[in-house]
């Protein structure tokens, strides 16, 4: 068993497919337009297989409000191969004003990760 992809619904759209690509080198698929919903999405695929789907509907925030809906999950974390390569990307989103909410360390079980948070607030464990 794997996890096949995880969705997250967001704000905007092409703000958020742009930071997954630039940052953690993932590749889109063509944009998905549903016009009786107004829903749309894309697809970003990593090496291995996994996928993470960004969705938009343009009401959104009222959806969850009658599904009485808050919660979301905790973070996801996106392993990249080693200690250099974290501390690479997190500066490197650093640099481009992505908010860095846990300086690369080991953790006390044992992970060596970052944390940032996607710029709608998302938390993404950097890990080796």
């Amino acid at each position: 068993m794997k996890i096949e992809h995880l969705a997250i619904w967001v704000s905007d759209l092409e703000k958020m497919k742009n930071f997954y690509v630039k940052f953690f080198d993932l590749k889109p698929n063509s944009k998905y337009y549903n016009s009786k919903k107004e829903f749309s999405s894309y697809f970003l695929s990593f090496e291995s297989g996994a996928r993470i789907e960004l969705m938009h509907r343009p009401d959104i925030s009222q959806m969850m409000s009658q599904m009485n809906s808050s919660l979301g999950y905790a973070h996801f974390a996106i392993s990249i191969g080693s200690k250099d390569q974290v501390e690479k990307v997190t500066e490197t989103c650093r640099n481009n004003g992505i908010k860095v909410i846990g300086e690369p360390r080991t953790t006390g079980d044992g992970y060596f990760e970052s944390v940032i948070s996607d710029p709608e607030g998302n938390l993404i464990e950097i890990t080796v």
